[in-house]
């Protein structure tokens, strides 16, 4: 079973101190934070120590107060990237503007053409020495856009499913999006890959077999 998002895994007052600081792109203050969320100062601390110690918070410039400055706290990058996004929403309308538009044909041509670049790119941080290895990187490289992706054993090898497709309701429309996926995986791990279960034909996840790795 998939474990659940590193902002789930945090407990529910790091997750408001989190929220909080996202609607504070200056910083808040201990004083403030405790004002929010309704806590004692040492509480607010101890949570922000581990929230550091974590990279999703920095200690940012102080703030005069006319007094002793006040410390103010920042989201770090890594913390902003813990709140999730709407990417499908946003992608699923432009290919279906794409399609009325250009055509199925050219939307294929486009889909295949960023698969292989995006894979390209992922190459570099799968190692591709064995095919366990280069099915659990490809199940990361997956997983960061995504897909919910993970290595599982079957039929005696290690292939790749992925748990949410990324285009899910687009594909059963136009089940030819599956074109990304397969171009990204192909570039990225230098090998054929079969296409053996699809969530979108009623599979209980997308699941990918890794061919042998492509002769130079």
């Amino acid at each position: 079973m998939k474990p659940a998002s590193a902002l789930s895994q945090l407990g529910p007052t790091q997750q408001r101190v989190l929220r909080r600081l996202l609607l504070a792109p200056q910083g808040a203050t201990v004083e403030t934070l405790c004002a929010a969320i309704g806590i004692s100062h040492n509480a607010v601390r101890q949570h922000l120590t581990a929230l550091i110690a974590a990279g999703y918070v920095e200690r940012g410039t102080a703030l005069p107060s006319g007094g002793r400055p006040q410390a103010r706290y920042v989201l770090q990058a890594a913390g902003r990237e813990l709140f999730p996004r709407n990417y499908g929403l946003v992608a699923t309308s432009v290919l279906e503007h794409l399609y009325a538009a250009s055509g199925k044909s050219a939307v294929q041509a486009l889909l295949a053409t960023i698969g292989r670049e995006l894979g390209t790119a992922a190459a570099e941080r799968i190692a591709n020495s064995d095919d366990d290895e280069t099915a659990r990187a490809l199940a990361d490289q997956l997983d960061a856009l995504g897909y919910e992706a993970l290595a599982v054993r079957r039929d005696g090898e290690t292939q790749v499913e992925a748990y949410n497709c990324v285009f899910h309701a687009l594909a059963k429309a136009h089940p030819d999006v599956c074109r990304f996926d397969l171009a990204f995986m192909e570039a990225a791990t230098g090998r054929p890959v079969q296409h053996l279960e699809c969530l979108v034909r009623g599979g209980h996840a997308c699941r990918f077999r890794l061919g042998r790795k492509h002769e130079p």
